[in-house]
């Protein structure tokens, strides 16, 4: 968790711990998985743990293909500041086209009512 860049914040940070909490083992001498968070944050390279590469490789080619795509886009927009057309004409791809995979890659809600990731 202390890889990831929190986008969100604080109330990102709260949302993760109490689903986390709520998704935790009734038998509290269990720990919580790291299953239990969110993908964009488990895949965060940890020191000395798997690399994002290697996490990669453990998946069906496509959940790498989409774990892949989903991380590029997200950097590309932080990198654009939240400009889908610069962004679509950096990668080459038509505007149309890259709001249907936000969408798809779950995305396009992080983006819509003309908010702006930083």
């Amino acid at each position: 968790m202390q890889g990831y860049g929190w986008p969100g914040n604080v109330r990102q940070v709260h949302n993760v711990i109490e689903t986390m909490l709520i998704l935790a083992p009734a038998d509290r001498n269990k720990p919580i998985d790291l299953d239990l968070l969110p993908a964009e944050i488990h895949n965060v390279s940890r020191s000395g743990d798997e690399s994002e590469l290697d996490v990669l490789m453990g998946l069906p080619l496509r959940g790498a293909r989409e774990e892949f795509e989903r991380a590029y886009l997200v950097t590309q927009l932080r990198k654009f500041n939240g400009n889908v057309s610069r962004v679509a004409t950096f990668i080459g791809m038509e505007r149309s086209a890259l709001h249907r995979k936000l969408k798809a890659l779950n995305i396009a809600s992080d983006y819509q009512e003309g908010e702006r990731m930083i």
